[in-house]
């Protein structure tokens, strides 16, 4: 076999290698971002429970001060009872108190509804809380994990790239300016070995020329349909 030949094969073999542990990154990556997005979830949740009782509060706050001020005119009204000469005036007064009181009563019973509602959102508030403690220990030891898992594939990659360097240096520049064209549309396919006669990259049928300078593999032979480099896989003595 081209000598040439066999050293693309065994280049594009480790590139086949190098590439085969992106999936396993990309799943470790996602593994964590599920997890993150739990949390951002639980987190939002959160947020928006503190939102609302904090809202409420603020409202309890200004009826508060509204019954204040009423009590206030209430207290003013007495001083003024004493000071009415006409029946009007009577009239005028007694229906100031009931506007007064009938506010004084909305007011309560807001405050008492908005403080039912704040207790429930508070029970709430507090499984909230304790959901994004749980999910944050969970996305720790999850990261902790794929860390280790993604530093032992990195280190796998890195010893791949070293002999990708060693392999590309035997190579003559020409050759392997030439895979890499092929690669930059045929990726891991770049090389690829001849079965039953057809290209295992595109499937196409070899004619009987080209299927016999593959088998003598003198020279650098290409597919005449997708322009992939070509060889012919050794056969095994269990195959034979």
């Amino acid at each position: 076999m081209n000598k040439h030949l066999n050293e693309l094969i065994e280049l594009s073999k480790n590139d086949q290698a190098i590439d085969s542990y992106n999936p396993q990154l990309e799943a470790a990556d996602k593994k964590v971002a599920k997890v993150q997005k739990k949390i951002d979830t639980a987190q939002s949740e959160l947020d928006e429970l503190t939102g609302a009782i904090s809202g409420n509060e603020e409202k309890v706050k200004a009826f508060e001060e509204q019954l204040t001020l009423l009590n206030e005119q209430l207290a003013s009204n007495v001083k003024k009872l004493k000071e009415i000469s006409t029946e009007k005036e009577m009239k005028a007064l007694s229906l100031e108190e009931d506007i007064a009181k009938e506010k004084m009563t909305f007011a309560n019973e807001e405050i008492e509804r908005l403080q039912g509602i704040n207790e429930t959102k508070t029970a709430l508030l507090d499984e909230a809380t304790e959901k994004v403690n749980v999910l944050t220990v969970d996305f720790d030891a999850v990261n902790k994990e794929v860390s280790a898992e993604k530093a032992k594939i990195e280190k796998i990659k890195g010893e791949l790239f070293l002999k990708r360097e060693e392999l590309s240096r035997n190579l003559e520049q020409k050759v392997l300016s030439f895979y890499e064209k092929i690669r930059i549309w045929a990726g891991n396919t770049a090389v690829v070995p001849v079965r039953k006669q057809a290209c295992y990259g595109c499937y196409m049928k070899l004619n009987d020329k080209t299927y016999s300078e593959v088998i003598k593999a003198d020279e650098i032979c290409n597919c005449p349909h997708c322009g992939r480099i070509l060889y012919i896989e050794p056969v095994t003595e269990e195959e034979a």
